[in-house]
């Protein structure tokens, strides 16, 4: 019977090995969100369209629509969401309901905490990491990655996100720059060190953004290998908080344009607000 309780002592341990992981993971959420908030969480200055006066128009239009003038300049988002998670492909997307909470902090980085089904986790990043951290039953690991690959992706997902609900963090400053594409189309270009990622935005006669899309650094092809490639998607149900008219419906995709396009984050925005920096 010895070897009965060498085997139980080796599933303590490796269940004990497990729960301190996730709870590791837990407190680099944590962390990792705090820091966000302390990075631009208070507002710097209030929405003047003079701001945008020397953007492109479709950026103007752009500007005007998602921010009220008046509006105190905030740069982080809490958002509360729920929605479907397409974890197949175009031909069989394997939809799978979700919930999560995320904090975003334009260009610096963000936190999305996500439940679908059995499988909990997060996709994060700030100035110096990134991760995607998944587990089933809140247990077991099915999902662990990072690296300066993946770093470049979630800066990308930064930015893509920035133009849908974060206005302000792409106002005209000196690691954003702005350049025309055509009448309805403008483009945002962002620096942050060594990372840069451009945003194009599309807008209607009003202003309303219908499309975001960039070039995203991602593995999310059959070779499996990073390379520049279409991500984006459609805004639609636009709402006032606190000043800013933001999309609450939003469904997203890589190859976007393309034949292989299909929309794997279908979310329903069910709150939308700005925090204030923590006092320390």
């Amino acid at each position: 019977m010895i070897w009965m309780l060498y085997l139980v002592t080796l599933l303590f341990l490796v269940i004990l090995f497990l729960l301190g992981m996730r709870m590791r993971d837990r407190m680099a959420e944590k962390s990792a969100w705090f820091e966000l908030t302390k990075l631009s969480g208070d507002a710097d200055g209030i929405y003047d369209p003079e701001i945008v006066s020397s953007l492109p128009e479709p950026a103007r239009r752009y500007f005007n629509y998602m921010i009220q003038p008046g509006t105190p300049l905030r740069r982080v988002i809490e958002i509360t969401m729920r929605g479907e998670l397409g974890l197949g492909s175009k031909e069989s997307p394997n939809y799978r309901t979700m919930r999560a909470r995320q904090i975003l902090s334009p260009p610096f980085g963000f936190v999305w905490k996500v439940k679908t089904g059995a499988i909990v986790g997060s996709d994060g990043a700030t100035p110096t990491t990134s991760w995607t951290r998944f587990w089933l039953l809140g247990v077991i690991p099915i999902v662990r990655a990072t690296g300066l690959d993946h770093r470049r992706s979630a800066f990308g997902r930064v930015i893509v996100e920035a133009a849908v609900w974060s206005p302000a963090s792409l106002l005209p400053a000196q690691h954003v720059i702005w350049e025309p594409i055509d009448g309805k189309s403008a483009r945002a270009t962002v620096r942050l060190g060594k990372l840069s990622q451009s945003v194009d935005v599309s807008v209607d006669e009003a202003g309303r953004p219908n499309t975001v899309i960039i070039q995203r650094w991602t593995n999310a092809n059959p070779e499996k290998l990073f390379r520049p490639q279409p991500f984006g998607g459609y805004l639609s149900e636009f709402e006032l908080f606190e000043g800013y008219r933001l999309a609450t419906r939003v469904e997203v995709g890589n190859h976007f344009g393309t034949d292989d396009y299909y929309p794997f984050f279908k979310a329903k925005i069910t709150d939308i607000r700005f925090p204030k920096k923590p006092i320390l």
